[in-house]
């Protein structure tokens, strides 16, 4: 019998290979729904550039391996404009018409009834920055990447410890689904550091005059100034208004996205000790052996090369979602959202990027679909962002859990108070 060619059996081959599907080359979809403009543009459009990032290098090393096949990836971006009716036209797109198989948002006044009525028909696998938007009867919505504002804690315990004298705080915040469990979580914070809440202030998210806020703030002569979770042109406004007016006490604040902006109209001086919550990822903290995150000073100065001046408190927090959810998708040999939802929480511990964390949340939302571990105390020293140390969320909780529920429910922010509110909203509907 004549031998075949080289040629032939490598022909023959190929078919073989492309029936199994071993060469196949099919595109997975990831959407990315968050307000890519407006006040919320730096939670949302750097964390998209971060994400392009991590496709481009997943791409790059041959896609996703889902069984005997890969999948290259694609990012598929939808701008909210954070208003609940983009955010449902969005959602309504990515799923039924883009035919994405995970959507990344910021949450928060984004995530609707009407969205998480459309996710769960579609058992569509969702996460979200925000976890106060977690509740039992959104199961296929997680909270991998951040736990705020539950994080916020660290920064004070931080600060009071370092700092003893420290008596007395005043803190304003936007008057939304960011700012509101932010200042229930910081009341808390204050409480446990025996800290006096001398003077709190909730603006309107349409406020441009913040001289008179901060005069309001700095009457009480307080040691603190806290801006809890503003958005970045609201950080920015705030600090420039407390250095025309001398203020000389410490500052703290859950985010400090673009801070060289804030030394450059400030100072060095002024902003030295200000305490955050979010590092820059060229931190040498970040090599330490705990970190989950693949090559964040790599990653850092890749983004800054590529998208100059954009660094905020999100740009790698997509990107650590993206990657927990590609190797549960590698894992479970399937992009179904059961199955991966399942072996992203398999045995209730996962690898987030600051170390090995615990799936939590049940007492405080419901359902355990929160990673919560560790988190880092960021502070500005010399003009520069420095991690000065990994504090444990859990181990405060477990100290302090009472107080912070208490301060929860005294807002009315509780999952279950949420839900009796939306139940009573939905009844008075349809009277």
């Amino acid at each position: 019998m004549a031998q075949r060619s080289k040629s032939s059996l490598a022909s023959a081959l190929s078919l073989a290979m492309a029936d199994y599907g071993l060469e196949s080359r099919t595109v997975l979809k990831v959407g990315f729904l968050a307000p890519l403009t407006g006040k919320l543009k730096s939670w949302a459009e750097p964390g998209l550039n971060g994400s392009l990032i991590w496709r481009d290098r997943v791409n790059a090393a041959g896609g996703i391996k889902v069984g005997m096949r890969r999948f290259m990836v694609d990012l598929v971006p939808h701008d909210t404009g954070f208003e609940p009716d983009r955010a449902l036209a969005g959602a309504k797109k990515l799923i039924n018409e883009d035919g994405v198989k995970f959507i990344l948002m910021l949450g928060g006044n984004d995530f609707t009834d009407d969205v998480r009525n459309l996710v769960n028909r579609h058992r569509m696998p969702v996460a979200t920055l925000l976890p106060s938007d977690l509740t039992p009867d959104a199961p296929t919505l997680v909270a991998p990447s951040e736990v705020h504002p539950i994080y916020n804690v660290t920064g004070v315990d931080w600060l009071a410890r370092q700092d003893p004298s420290i008596k007395t705080v005043a803190m304003c915040a936007q008057d939304d689904l960011h700012g509101l469990p932010s200042i229930a979580t910081y009341r808390a914070a204050f409480e446990v550091a025996g800290w006096d809440l001398v003077e709190e202030h909730l603006f309107p998210i349409e406020t441009t005059d913040f001289g008179a806020i901060v005069d309001k703030l700095m009457a009480k002569k307080p040691d603190v100034l806290c801006w809890d979770t503003v958005y970045e042109p609201f950080l920015h406004a705030l600090t420039k208004e407390a250095f025309k007016r001398g203020f000389k006490g410490r500052m703290i604040s859950c985010t400090a996205d673009n801070y060289q902006e804030i030394v450059a109209h400030t100072s060095k001086e002024f902003m030295e000790g200000f305490v955050f919550q979010f590092p820059d990822f060229d931190d040498p903290r970040l090599n330490d052996s705990q970190i989950n995150f693949e090559n964040p000073n790599e990653f850092y100065a890749e983004f800054c090369a590529r998208f100059p001046g954009t660094w905020s408190a999100v740009s790698w927090e997509y990107v650590s979602t993206l990657e927990l959810w590609k190797n549960a998708v590698q894992r479970a040999r399937t992009f179904e959202p059961f199955p991966v939802l399942s072996m992203m929480k398999f045995g209730g511990v996962g690898h987030h990027a600051f170390g090995e964390a615990i799936w939590w949340g049940r007492e405080l939302f419901g359902i355990d679909n929160a990673l919560v571990g560790d988190w880092p105390v960021v502070v500005i020293e010399d003009g520069r962002a420095r991690i000065k140390e990994f504090s444990s969320i859990i181990r405060w909780w477990g100290q302090n859990k009472h107080v912070l529920i208490k301060h929860l429910r005294a807002m009315n922010l509780m999952w279950d108070q949420r839900q009796e509110a939306e139940a009573a909203s939905l009844a008075h509907e349809r009277m």
